[in-house]
């Protein structure tokens, strides 16, 4: 089995270029594959390998001044789930695209409280994730905000602030990251009860009973496993590779699905002559799994 580690930490990174250095030469040492976000507000990533490479990777991010205090999730998948290892350094470790200050989010709940929150009747849920994620599974009554990118959810915010006057607001995410910046931004903009899924969804479906659950479907994740489901056993979604969307056995039933090429989402958003390229790479990956091989690097 593959160990897999989902990190982030904020803590202030003042040379983001010499810490992203340092860590490739850990990670790559230790034959890791995934990728690592440096910015200044902090470190975020998901690395895959052997568990005393993780381990070494965990130590040389935590002996760094402020991120003694970092978590990980760690999984297993039956195989690599991604083609290389990327490092790379960037303005924001997740992309808001507005000034917030991560250390005010909002109230940590962990996932044995967190059933018992949103089931108040004071409490607006809200899925800060992206609508393709949202599109494969949620909690039971959350609110979508149809977002595209994270950076739409303060302009969504703006303008759908009032219908949650009065509210209590639970926000949860993937993983936990995108909830420091979007609980920190609510509370900039005068929210005063706000909570976070500590954790994430993964966490949800690592520690909650399927029969105490109340997440409905998959969670998307960003590697080749696509989602996982409760106890993070692996989801039954594949990748459109033309538009990178999840895709459900059922999806693959419907018109406009050609394997490798478009999907029944996509299948108008891409030029004939987009197609034909996507088709000819589709026969690499045939070959290419004929050979034992795999045609796909990761991007995330």
């Amino acid at each position: 089995m593959i160990n897999i580690a989902a990190l982030y930490h904020f803590a202030p990174l003042p040379d983001p270029d010499d810490a992203a250095a340092r860590l490739s030469h850990v990670a790559e040492s230790g034959g890791l594959r995934g990728t690592l976000l440096l910015a200044r507000e902090g470190i975020n990533g998901t690395v895959a390998g052997d568990g005393d490479a993780i381990a070494r990777l965990i130590d040389a991010i935590r002996a760094m001044p402020g991120f003694d205090g970092l978590t990980w999730k760690e999984s297993q998948a039956a195989e690599m789930p991604f083609g290389r290892l990327k490092v790379r350094v960037k303005s924001e470790i997740v992309t808001m695209g507005q000034p917030v200050d991560p250390t005010r989010t909002g109230t940590y709940v962990p996932p044995s409280e967190w059933n018992a929150l949103i089931s108040a009747p004071d409490v607006a849920v809200i899925d800060t994730r992206n609508d393709y994620e949202v599109a494969i599974g949620s909690f039971a009554g959350a609110v979508d905000p149809g977002t595209e990118r994270f950076r739409d959810f303060p302009a969504w915010w703006a303008e759908n602030a009032h219908r949650f006057e009065g509210k209590r607001v639970a926000m949860f995410c993937t993983g936990g990251i995108r909830c420091e910046k979007s609980t920190a931004w609510l509370r900039a903009q005068g929210v005063e009860e706000v909570y976070h899924l500590q954790g994430g969804i993964l966490k949800y479906l690592e520690e909650v009973p399927e029969d105490e659950s109340l997440w409905r479907g998959s969670c998307f994740v960003f590697d080749e496993r696509v989602s996982v489901g409760h106890g993070l056993a692996p989801g039954p979604h594949e990748l459109c590779r033309a538009c990178r969307r999840p895709l459900s056995p059922e999806d693959k039933t419907r018109p406009g699905y050609e394997a490798g090429v478009s999907c029944p989402r996509c299948v108008d958003e891409y030029s004939e002559a987009d197609r034909a390229r996507f088709r000819e790479r589709q026969k690499q990956v045939a070959l290419a799994a004929a050979r034992g091989e795999s045609h796909f690097r990761p991007t995330k």
